[in-house]
């Protein structure tokens, strides 16, 4: 039980980590926390990359997003290297509901899949 649970404390803080504004504006940072099969179907319906996201999260002059705000996450370990982690986020009104997929690697957890859907 504590191995599933550290699993998915681990995914929770990549998680938090990677919607932290400093981490979301800084390539390296980004990299350290993406899968290099990362997919992404985001919540305005178009399917990101790995390589498209740290581009459009990081681009020069682009002001700097809101902070986001995050409930009801939770976890299941699917597997012994995968983690689903689900949740809520809020950034500046627009909320969705989201799910992520935790590949665990020889460089720790990293992103593999992440979806959003837009919710009122």
């Amino acid at each position: 039980m504590a191995d599933r649970t550290s699993a998915i404390s681990a995914a929770i803080r990549a998680e938090l980590r990677l919607l932290d504004r400093k981490v979301r504006s800084s390539p390296v940072l980004l990299a350290e926390l993406l899968h290099p099969d990362f997919r992404e179907f985001g919540a305005s319906g178009r399917e990101w990359d790995r390589a498209s996201v740290i581009a459009l999260l990081t681009q020069g002059g682009a002001p700097a997003p809101p902070p986001i705000t995050t409930s009801k996450m939770r976890g299941v370990r699917l597997a012994p290297d995968v983690v689903q982690l689900t949740y809520d986020s809020d950034s500046n009104g627009r909320r969705a509901h989201r799910s992520s997929l935790w590949r665990l690697t020889d460089d720790g957890w990293l992103l593999f899949f992440h979806q959003g859907t837009l919710f009122d």
